[in-house]
């Protein structure tokens, strides 16, 4: 059994009914830079920490949380329930690992940011900001997500991508390569966003959707009486292509049956509901075109 490198003090906080104390190094970490006698952060029992991993600053671990390896929790961090922190991984900030999650490799997880259920940080991937990864999501290589951000469900983010802002990720949906997610975008479903794609704005990708170029989604915005946004993004072969409106979703086949249910409910003057259908018409004009130009391109896998 390795032999431990810390000691509990007597420097306790109570923090949801479970006193933590500080630890204090009981010889040199030269893998943390750390001296003997130097104090670190709180931690709720000496199974909190294994390796050469240390918690300094104010940072907690607790629980049955576990930090090994030479990973680092630092900062205001906290890491608790059935988590694992480990290799040379490193949470810190106001950053919190909950749950049965898991952050390990070189993968950093600072700011505001949580990953908690199931969820897997891992390889030099970072989660930073107000981001949250949730449920069974997987961010692993290089991707970043950032800013209020949401990765869930059994989503996948990997390679250099990056989900930004207040974009969701969730369901099967994967990103990958050097793509991006940004502005108030969701991708969910089955969908993958992949190559240098940008989705951003207020689009929705869904489905069975592949997305490896920017010409392979298209949103208008504001559209109709509702000023809402509409969005057409390329399909797998042999999936019925679908387009996004608003809270509908339905095959492009039955976007004018959908517009006329909408217009049974507008107000306004003729005239307003006459360009509304117009801006629908050349909407799907548009659309159309643009299907045509993925049925020329080689196929997606």
């Amino acid at each position: 059994m390795t032999t431990k490198h810390f000691e509990l003090t007597d420097y306790t906080i109570t923090v949801d009914g479970r006193t933590l104390h500080r630890i204090r190094a009981t010889r040199d970490i030269p893998e943390q830079g750390v001296k003997a006698g130097e104090l670190g952060g709180y931690v709720e029992s000496e199974e909190n920490i294994w390796g050469t991993a240390w918690v300094l600053g104010d940072a907690q671990v607790s629980g049955n949380a576990l930090v090994y390896g030479d990973a680092q929790v630092y900062g205001d961090a906290q890491v608790y329930g059935d988590a694992l922190v480990y290799g040379d991984a490193q949470v810190y900030g106001d950053a919190q690992v909950y749950g049965d999650a898991q952050v390990l490799g070189d993968a950093q997880v600072y700011g505001d940011a949580q990953v908690s259920g199931d969820a897997q940080v891992y390889g030099n991937a970072q989660v930073s900001g107000k981001a949250w990864v949730s449920g069974d999501a997987l961010v692993s290589g290089k991707a970043w997500v950032s800013g209020n951000a949401q990765v869930y469900g059994d989503a996948l983010v990997s390679g250099k991508a990056w989900v930004s802002g207040n974009a969701l990720v969730y369901g099967d949906a994967q990103v990958y390569g050097d793509a991006q997610v940004s502005g108030k975008a969701w991708v969910y479903g089955d969908a993958q966003v992949y190559g240098n794609a940008q989705v951003s704005g207020d689009a929705q990708v869904s489905g069975k959707a592949r997305v490896s170029d920017n010409q392979h989604v298209l949103t208008l915005a504001p559209i109709g009486s509702e000023s809402v946004s509409m969005t057409l993004a390329r399909q797998k072969p042999g999936t019925q292509q679908t387009v996004t409106i608003g809270c509908w979703t339905g095959p492009i086949d039955d976007m004018t049956a959908e517009v006329e249910r909408r217009a049974r409910k507008w107000e306004g003057t003729e005239q307003d509901k006459k360009r509304w259908r117009d801006e629908y018409t050349l909407a799907e004009k548009l659309c159309r075109t643009r299907m045509t130009m993925w049925e020329q391109e080689k196929e997606p896998k």
